[in-house]
């Protein structure tokens, strides 16, 4: 095979669902004219197992959603895509070193931090960040065992999916998820749970709240927990008759929450969700120990438009625990250029930018590390159909990569000592967790740790899940 007639090789960092789907719709392009036979993929994850956000970002008890996975086992079964998995860019290989065996690069490692909320008491014991509790109940293996669930009281801070899904973990019995695929050490301890009520807080009204139809609707239907909306939180200006009027999905969701505030007779739960609208959270109140010890929120009000000010009415809350979910943001990866106040990989439509404005060339960016966390899962196709074309209309000029045979890479990873994992490695640790799953009547049983992820796929035999 001569340089002149091999396939464009393209290294894809990252392989959650925005990663997948920008190495199909590669797979699938036209390179005719770009000097190149065809396209040869490797898609790296430093994780042990595939999927990213849907395997380690979405609650277990949302079957439908995680659905999205038979798609994605679909394209990476198919044999034209290389997964390599447990390979950490910036320690196993830099840049540079991808550069020397790959023709372009396209990151998709997504935004996995969360975002900062800037108030008072905000670092105290008992606040804690979603995204931290939902790798925690998750099973991701760089996240800790134990999760500190001792209060009975608890605030929410958000009004999207991810603060529907934290509120309906801490308030949701512990055996009604028993079949889903959580770690027994996140049923035990969410089992041992003294919460009794749920608060959360939107500091703007029902017509701004980001809840997708359907996850909220899910939380009326949780056993044992009410749900219970304050019809004084309730209030709609223009800009909220125009979001009704324009979106079928605000409709819906305003329609839901309209039924619960109807809702009459006193809460026979002995769990209950409470949402509260026109709150914005003003201070974290710390007890004499420096624990969390409440919540101060202050009363706002829409001025037309659909965004709100305060009013200088403060409300204290008596909760012993604070949970921030006011989004994500991503990080900063070794030698590419990073946009920090957006929280992104510095990017023109998934051309990676230089300090001066300028294209990187052959560094692409896809998903949320390029445009923010925002959008369903579904919204990455576009996303990087977007950063695709944009390299394949590059491919032509790219500087061609030095070490371009498949096996020099495999050969400069195992060099350096990593235990590099591929698709084969991934069917045979799925196969084992659900082996887990299924003399409990579950799916499977996630497999937690690091070390027992890669001994169950080397057939080793694994640790406690």
């Amino acid at each position: 095979m001569t340089d002149s007639n091999r396939p464009l090789r393209v290294a894809v960092v990252g392989a959650g669902p925005a990663g997948i789907y920008a190495s199909d719709i590669l797979s699938k392009a036209d390179l005719s004219g770009t000097g190149f036979d065809g396209v040869g993929i490797d898609l790296f994850e430093r994780l042990p197992a595939p999927f990213g956000l849907v395997r380690y970002g979405v609650a277990p008890d949302h079957p439908r959603i995680k659905q999205i996975v038979v798609a994605l086992e679909k394209v990476l079964s198919r044999g034209d895509i290389r997964l390599l998995t447990n390979v950490d860019f910036g320690t196993d290989a830099s840049l540079e070193d991808l550069q020397r065996f790959y023709d372009a690069v396209i990151f998709s490692t997504g935004s996995i931090e969360d975002a900062r909320l800037e108030i008072p008491g905000v670092e105290a014991p008992g606040s804690h960040g979603a995204a931290d509790f939902v790798s925690w109940y998750d099973g991701h293996p760089d996240y800790p065992r134990t999760w500190p669930l001792e209060a009975e009281r608890v605030a929410v801070l958000g009004a999207g999916n991810v603060a529907l899904d934290v509120a309906r973990i801490l308030a949701k019995h512990a055996d009604d998820l028993l079949p889903t695929e959580i770690p027994d050490t996140v049923y035990e301890a969410l089992k041992a749970s003294p919460v009794t009520d749920v608060h959360v807080f939107a500091r703007r009204g029902p017509a701004q709240v980001k809840f997708s139809p359907l996850e909220l609707r899910e939380l009326g239907h949780v056993p044992d927990v009410d749900v219970l909306v304050d019809p004084e939180d309730f209030d709609f200006d223009e800009g909220s008759e125009q979001a009704i009027a324009s979106s079928n999905q605000t409709r819906q969701v305003v329609k839901t929450l309209t039924d619960w505030t109807l809702k009459e007779g006193e809460s026979t739960a002995s769990r209950r969700i409470h949402l509260h609208f026109l709150h914005a959270p003003a201070e974290i109140l710390t007890g004499d120990d420096g624990r969390v010890s409440g919540l101060r929120t202050e009363r706002t009000r829409l001025v037309g438009d659909g965004t709100v000010e305060g009013t200088g009415d403060f409300h204290d809350w008596d909760v012993q625990a604070v949970y921030r979910a006011v989004g994500y943001v991503g990080s900063p990866l070794p030698g590419v250029p990073f946009d920090a106040l957006a929280g992104v990989i510095a990017n023109h439509e998934g051309r990676v930018t230089d300090p001066e404005g300028g294209s990187l060339p052959g560094v692409y960016c896809t998903g949320w590390i390029k445009r923010g966390p925002v959008g369903l899962i579904g919204h990455t196709k576009s996303d990087a159909s977007e950063t695709v074309r944009h390299l394949v209309s590059d491919a032509a000029g790219l500087s061609r990569a030095s070490e371009p045979d498949p096996q020099a890479v495999l050969d400069f990873l195992r060099g350096k000592g990593v235990e590099v994992l591929t698709w084969t490695d991934w069917e045979t640790l799925d196969a084992y967790e659900r082996s887990l799953g299924e003399p409990r009547g579950r799916e499977r049983v996630k497999v937690v740790s690091r070390e027992d992820m890669i001994a169950a796929s080397r057939r080793a035999g694994a640790g406690e899940a």
